[in-house]
């Protein structure tokens, strides 16, 4: 299984605790070892980290770690190979362009024999199940609102329409995020923790690290932190269920979107 780091804020916030603890999975406390990536939104732009190296010796990440780029939201992503070889280009998260933003997406689980059709406006460069998933979910979006960009509402509920599609064909969960919301679908294990005022300490569960965030925020910050396992030992993380599509904007989470079994036909071709 993959590992899934996303994060939501109110404020510009750095994520350099949580990704002290996620980047030490990906071959130190865990064998996720085949590649790791992090995108931070900032305004309309993204900067894109990938490396196909173990993120626990990446020098890519010692710079990322040692960098406090502030965010409202980030999207990041430890590979364990299942389908497509150990590259650069097979690493999450994947960036798309749709309605004039910025779209990434990073994928845990495995979809098994995926062959969507695709009509060439968003297309795979690698040769990953996950990639060709955020080409299809791309197109299906533009074929059902062509130009016009609609509420963050909508979005969200045909976006669950088609996940739940997908899902169909195997394990699908993922994040995905255009700068101001963060989606999050749960499809077998995927939880999240809001911090809020009274901000308290934390302790990673996999370094000997803690930080007390009541003397790094203020009381109207708020801090949305989605990832596969928890990442702290004293905090209380919530888990999605199963089915679930969660939308969260400023901090917080504002939808929730079970979903039932998919009976139609997986579109292959």
């Amino acid at each position: 299984m993959c590992q899934l780091l996303g994060m939501n804020c109110n404020v510009p916030t750095d994520i350099c605790f949580s990704f002290t603890g996620f980047r030490a999975r990906g071959g130190l406390t865990d064998h996720h070892s085949d590649g790791w990536g992090i995108a931070f939104f900032e305004g309309r732009g993204v900067r894109l980290f990938l490396d196909p190296t173990p993120s626990s010796t990446s020098p890519v990440a010692d710079l990322v770690r040692g960098y406090p780029i502030k965010s409202r939201n980030v999207v990041a992503h430890i590979r364990k190979a299942t389908q497509g070889n150990i590259s650069l280009e097979n690493t999450h998260p994947f960036q798309r362009e749709l309605w004039g933003e910025y779209w990434v997406f990073a994928h845990n689980g495995n979809l098994g024999d995926f062959n969507p059709l695709l009509d060439g406006s968003f297309l795979p460069v690698g040769s990953t199940d996950s990639e060709k998933a955020f080409c299809y979910l791309m197109t299906k979006l533009k074929r059902r609102f062509g130009e016009s960009r609609p509420s963050d509402e909508k979005l969200a509920s045909v976006i669950r329409e088609f996940t739940v599609e997908i899902a169909a064909a195997g394990e699908f969960n993922f994040i995905l995020s255009n700068g101001n919301i963060l989606l999050a679908h749960c499809s077998t294990r995927l939880t999240y923790i809001i911090r809020k005022a009274p901000f308290g300490a934390a302790h990673l569960k996999d370094q000997d690290v803690a930080v007390d965030f009541g003397a790094l925020t203020t009381p109207e910050d708020r801090v949305a932190v989605v990832a596969t396992t928890p990442l702290t030992e004293n905090e209380n993380w919530l888990p999605l269920r199963p089915g679930t599509l969660a939308m969260f904007s400023h901090g917080t989470v504002v939808m929730k979107l079970e979903t039932v079994a998919y009976e139609g036909p997986v579109i292959t071709g």
